[in-house]
């Protein structure tokens, strides 16, 4: 392995990392990454690994979260078992309507909306509606009703799912999109952010599981090579997503996404003025 190829694996398992679960996009900024640092990979294995590369992400939430995610600890009475047993049914429910959408159009999404125009576009678009929303909370116009995860109902968690079908479109995030809806909802940030985390393991470990199927039945060929370069991606987003999950809900218990949507709206105007002269 060159080690220059080596360095920009890294690079982007630390991309992946930060922004899978700060509200900003992590596939729009690996896309928008590759277009400045190509990884020596063919088309077929470095359209995997993008999405593979989550892999290490996901498993960062069952290590921040065994306890509250596991219904079989020792230490939990029987109540907290079924509570727990509950939180997962609310995390499938809402999880389907993004799993269904994005199987049915995972190949049209492909062709048509991974460009660096769609993906600007989405970051203005999103950046305001975060900073929106944040003005009317602290305006007091939009009280949160759900404070504890716990206390999410299957139409909020229906709710919330239907907005993750909006993080199908690159650049707008997954996170992103589900705290959002979180928030319209009348779910407390604390509570959206946790819910989205919860809600990225079926939903990530689909879209890979997805990803490896389709490259497996191309009949693409793999190298050494590129398999250590995806490895090497997946235990760095893992580190990485450990340290940025700790961050975020410390973040949120204190702060609003508002600086996430200033973010969000500097980087799309800038990527839209950059390709409207490339």
């Amino acid at each position: 392995m060159k080690f220059i190829e080596f360095l920009k694996a890294v690079f982007l398992g630390i991309v992946e990392g930060i922004t899978e679960w700060l509200p900003v996009s992590s596939t729009g900024h690996m896309i928008l990454i590759d277009e400045f640092i190509k990884l020596k990979l063919s088309e077929e294995f470095k359209e995997m690994f993008f999405v593979v590369i989550q892999l290490g992400a996901i498993l960062a939430v069952p290590t921040l979260f065994f306890k509250r995610l596991n219904p079989f600890s020792k230490d939990k009475s029987g109540e907290e078992k079924r509570d727990t047993v509950e939180l997962w049914k609310k995390v499938i429910v809402g999880a389907i309507p993004a799993a269904v959408i994005g199987l049915v159009f995972d190949d049209i999404l492909d062709a048509y909306l991974y460009t660096p125009p769609v993906i600007a576009a989405a970051l203005v678009i999103y950046g305001i509606a975060f900073i929106v929303v944040e003005y009317l909370k602290k305006k007091g116009k939009r009280e949160p009703i759900v404070n504890d995860v716990r206390e999410l109902s299957y139409g909020d968690a229906l709710k919330i799912g239907a907005f993750q079908i909006l993080s199908l479109v690159p650049g707008t995030s997954r996170s992103g999109s589900t705290i959002l809806g979180g928030m319209l909802t009348g779910v407390s940030r604390v509570a959206s952010a946790e819910f989205s985390f919860f809600m990225a393991i079926p939903i990530m470990l689909g879209a890979s599981g997805l990803k490896i199927l389709k490259f497996i039945v191309s009949g693409a060929t793999v190298t050494g090579e590129e398999l250590m370069l995806l490895f090497v991606g997946i235990i760095v987003s893992y580190i990485v997503s450990v340290i940025v999950i700790k961050f975020l809900m410390d973040f949120v218990k204190k702060h609003s996404f508002s600086v996430f949507g200033i973010y969000r709206i500097i980087l799309g105007i800038a990527l839209l003025s950059y390709f409207a002269f490339v």
